[in-house]
Parts: structure tokens; sequence; C-alpha cells
């Protein structure tokens, strides 16, 4: 019996560690090294999905006139 088990329990845990989170963080004009939170892509739908969404909306913020700050991605929760 508890050979049938473990292989579910080893697939079930990578399955609640999968991190399907995506950041937009920016950096400052005044501190190219800072790093600000912008916004958060957890949704349900998974990786490709947030992910596809955070592509965008750094896009759609780094084409903006006069932006002189840079705009990136990072998969994963935020980090200070």
């Amino acid at each position: 019996m508890i050979k049938k088990v473990l292989p579910f329990l080893a697939v079930a845990l990578v399955a609640c560690d999968s991190n399907d989170n995506y950041i937009l963080y920016r950096n400052s004009v005044t501190d190219e090294t800072m790093r600000l939170h912008v916004a958060s892509f957890d949704s349900s739908d998974g990786h490709a999905y947030n992910k596809g969404n955070c592509q965008i909306a750094q896009e759609l913020f780094q084409k903006q006139d006069g932006v002189k700050t840079k705009f990136w991605c990072e998969k994963g929760k935020y980090k200070k």
C-alpha cells in the first residue's frame, strides 16, 4: 500500500510547490539598481497566462512617451 501512495505524494508535493506567479518591477530614475513592485500576476490560469500578461504590461509601460525607467518581469513571488 505504501509503495502505491508514495509516488502520488511526491507528485502532490511538487504540484503544491509550483509557483506560477510573475511580478512586474521597475527601477527608479534616481537609482537604476532599485527594484520597485508595480504589479503581481498570480492568476490560477497558470504559468503561461501570468507570464504573458506580465510581458504585455511591461511592454505597455515601457513604450509610454517620456518613460525613463526600466520595467521587467520576474518569475516567482515578490522580493524586495
